[in-house]
């Protein structure tokens, strides 16, 4: 889950290197995990260490513990960075794409129709893809309940986009701190359905729509207009663009996400986990709100 642009500014393995030898780990453990373990696990027996008929895959440092890489040898080739200035063209089969099956919302498929003011709610942990399971109360109008801007509890949408059963899923979050406006992405694990969370049902339904328009990405909405988006059509996941682009874009969308109050450090990857049902304690999948250590969906009611 490291994107072009945490690769670009702090690295890739080398930063997990890096960190968890900074909080504590053996530095030869380290290493192990980040060569010998994964390779094992992914059943690439060809590869993990230095050692006859295995890959030359190699890297010279000159300290461990910072992991400063100053060569690397690949399948016994020294790679010289002339390498990575060659441009290739990315040939991606026709059936990647066009996977956001979901026609255009209203804002009456974000509608939460409520009849108690005690809203589970759930809670961001920074940092963390755990969530607490909160408890609030919401003020409820014309029988449905709303965001409540000032206490940071927002609405959340979760629609399944694979075109298999359109369901919706509503609930409420808070640790986003919006001010204003709406964000949207199509990367949510695992089953990478679309994911809003906003201070307004029509940012939200305007949010989503740009999603479904070009196929997936982030989006990020105000008033109605789109601030800041990355398309990522292929199978509504990843990008054909160059990293480059993908990371201005990224750029834009977090330098946008700060104007609408947005305080933490990657609000996307903080969605993307928001409809995984795995990690406790609470989430929202397409079919409603999710008690993870119950494992069982609320009722209805009991999150409206």
């Amino acid at each position: 889950d490291r994107n072009p642009l945490e690769i670009e500014e702090e690295g890739h393995i080398d930063f997990m290197i890096r960190k968890a030898i900074a909080g504590g780990a053996s530095p030869l453990a380290a290493y192990r995990v980040a060569s010998w373990s994964g390779a094992q696990a992914a059943h690439l027996h060809d590869r993990g260490l230095i050692a006859p008929g295995k890959r030359a895959d190699i890297i010279l440092v000159s300290s461990l513990e910072q992991c400063d890489v100053l060569q690397v040898i690949c399948g016994g080739k020294v790679l010289e960075k002339t390498f990575f200035s060659r441009k290739t063209d990315l040939s991606v089969p026709e059936h990647f794409f066009h996977t956001v099956k979901r026609a255009p919302i209203t804002e009456k498929d974000l509608l939460i129709p409520a009849t108690e003011k005690q809203t589970a709610v759930i809670g961001i942990r920074k940092n963390s893809i755990i969530t607490d399971f909160l408890q609030e109360e919401l003020e409820i109008t014309s029988g449905v309940k709303s965001s409540c801007v000032e206490r940071d509890i927002l609405k959340i949408a979760v629609l399944e986009r694979h075109g298999k059963n359109g369901n919706t899923g509503l609930g409420f979050v808070h640790g986003f701190a919006l001010k204003k406006g709406a964000i949207a992405s199509s990367v949510g694990h695992d089953s990478h359905n679309l994911c809003c969370v906003g201070t307004n049902d029509s940012d939200m339904v305007h949010a989503l729509n740009t999603l479904i328009g070009m196929q997936g990405g982030f989006a990020a909405v105000l008033d109605g207009k789109v601030l800041a988006k990355l398309p990522l059509p292929v199978g509504g996941l990843l990008s054909a663009s160059p990293a480059e682009e993908v990371n201005k874009a990224l750029k834009e969308l977090h330098q946008t996400l700060a104007l609408l109050g947005c305080p933490l450090p990657d609000p996307f990857l903080a969605l993307a986990f928001l409809s995984l049902p795995v990690i406790p304690f609470l989430k929202l999948t397409d079919r409603g709100m999710f008690d993870t250590v119950r494992f069982t969906l609320l009722e209805p009611e009991k999150h409206a």
